[in-house]
């Protein structure tokens, strides 16, 4: 806190582990291979999880250095009993899919790897991942609950967004029913 002098960080990054998969799964699919289609995209989407969570060990290791100490076995980094969170866009504690748009700005996603956004910010290649990086010690993962009017409007006005198009990005958020 700026208050106390102290100095915090927030992180985000994006990663893919998807160029090029879609070619190779329709080329299963039209050779009636499903079974090789469901396993590449399987193994594409776990790879790119993978990558994320490596990402965020040298980010917790070597880049911030706050973890320096750090020895997990893989139970453990799958229990994520690490320092810090890595929420992702459009997931329960970020609920807001359209924040992707300033996320893929910010970091020049498309330009820097490829992954592009969807109308409905889904990423493509679909084997990526992104998010955000924080490194407090009690940061702890949660999950948006219901919204009333009030906080959307207000959310609505800090983001320059009409309400109609918040209520929609939020929908499932909502404690009441728009106009």
């Amino acid at each position: 806190p700026a208050q106390q002098g102290q100095t915090d960080y927030l992180g985000a990054f994006a990663c893919t582990a998807g160029t090029g998969i879609d070619a190779r799964v329709k080329a299963f699919e039209e050779a009636h291979d499903d079974y090789s289609a469901i396993m590449l995209k399987a193994l594409a989407d776990r790879l790119a999880e993978a990558l994320a969570e490596w990402l965020h060990q040298q980010v917790r290791l070597h880049y911030w250095g706050y973890a320096t100490d750090e020895k997990l076995n893989n139970e453990q980094l799958i229990a994520e009993a690490y320092q810090g969170i890595r929420p992702a866009l459009g997931y329960p504690a970020c609920p807001d899919h359209s924040e992707k748009q300033a996320l893929w700005e910010l970091l020049e996603v498309q330009q820097s790897t490829g992954i592009w956004l969807t109308e409905s910010m889904a990423m493509v290649p679909t084997a990526s991942v992104s998010g955000l990086y924080f490194s407090h010690p009690q940061a702890r993962y949660f999950a948006v609950g219901r919204v009333g009017r009030d906080q959307i409007e207000e959310y609505a006005g800090r983001k320059g967004m009409d309400l109609a198009r918040t209520e929609r990005w939020l929908a499932p958020n909502l404690a009441y029913e728009p106009d």
